[in-house]
């Protein structure tokens, strides 16, 4: 009885552990912006947590790159060069999801090519398995027989 009250707690509060870390004084006045912001922030990964966006971190990186999005946001740049100069700042690497460009073609290309492998591969396999054996040529079957009577001259 303990274990399942236990579990439905956890199960409630399981959802607070992961709001959002956006403190309150980083919040814009402006409800459009703001929601600009958040886009962006939830694109840009923190450099501290690195699975996580700047968004969800509690790091002080994160809360630094937040403000910095909200500072260009509120001198009037667009969502792309707001993004744009932060990957100016601290390379692809920041960005959850990367663009696509020749830097990152094997970073994209990679999965199809290893599934296009692997199919190749396990279809040549596979053919392999089904091929007819061939019969036993007259010196083979007699060869056979010597070694299955016990008569092995080789």
């Amino acid at each position: 009885m303990r274990l399942r009250v236990f579990l439905i707690a956890l199960l409630i509060l399981l959802p607070l552990a992961t709001a959002r870390a956006v403190m309150p004084d980083e919040v814009l006045d402006d409800p459009t912006l703001e929601i600009r912001a958040r886009e962006i922030s939830a694109q840009l990964r923190c450099m501290v947590c690195q699975n996580q966006s700047i968004d969800d971190s509690n790091a002080e990186l994160a809360r630094d790159l937040r403000l910095l999005v909200r500072i260009r946001l509120v001198d009037g740049d667009s969502n792309a060069q707001v993004i744009d100069y932060v990957v100016s700042r601290y390379g692809e690497f920041v960005l959850l999801k990367p663009q696509f460009s020749p830097k990152t073609w094997l970073l994209w290309g990679a999965p199809a090519v290893l599934i296009l492998f692997g199919t190749l591969v396990l279809w040549r396999l596979s053919a392999n398995r089904h091929t007819k054996d061939r019969p036993l040529s007259k010196d083979e079957e007699a060869r056979l027989d010597r070694l299955l009577s016990g008569d092995a001259e080789d």
